[in-house]
């Protein structure tokens, strides 16, 4: 029997939800971040909206395949599973690694360069749970990727939001009318 390689939306957000509650990290956590960061900007937002947004994201397959494979990074890492030099440098979460930045940015990039941006923001403030991944993973775990991966997908929730938030304003805005091209 081959083995499954292909999954549906809805079997790729089960499993990445389920990954993320066996390393610690609700949905809930996300949307909390996501909210934090866009209601400095917008009155109108709601933890809803944010959570639909978390949920939105990780059904997404390249975001599938960034949550499966940072979080086996991390859980191999902890095993010790790597050869010297890179399982040290795993573990340390050495600053200058920056791969795991890179998964970062890569979730981040699905919502262009204001999605970025709000990763950066989450990266180095590092608000709510993502200070606690960086902080558990100093001591007895790992989440060298995890901390990063959780931050982006707040990041890319926030933008989601505000992209929203934006959409519906400018279907109330009635003077704006559109060109009709005739090609």
């Amino acid at each position: 029997m081959k083995p499954k390689v292909y999954f549906s939306r809805e079997e790729m957000f089960t499993l990445n939800r389920d990954r993320l509650l066996e390393r610690g990290v609700t949905l809930r956590d996300i949307a909390e971040i996501a909210f934090k960061q866009q209601s400095r900007y917008n009155d109108n937002i709601s933890m809803t909206m944010c959570m639909e947004s978390v949920e939105k994201i990780l059904s997404f397959r390249d975001i599938f395949h960034i949550v499966q494979l940072g979080t086996e990074i991390d859980r191999l890492t902890e095993q010790k599973a790597f050869r010297s030099p890179i399982q040290d440098i795993m573990q340390a979460d050495l600053g200058m690694f920056g791969i795991d930045e890179i998964f970062g940015l890569d979730v981040a990039s699905n919502y262009g360069t204001i999605g970025q941006t709000n990763f950066g923001d989450i990266d180095v403030n590092k608000p709510g749970i993502v200070k606690k991944l960086n902080d558990d993973g100093k001591k007895s775990q790992c989440h060298t990727f995890l901390d990063d991966i959780v931050g982006a997908i707040a990041a890319a929730a926030s933008t989601r939001v505000a992209q929203i938030i934006s959409e519906e304003e400018a279907n109330k805005d009635m003077h704006y009318t559109s060109i009709r091209l005739d090609i």
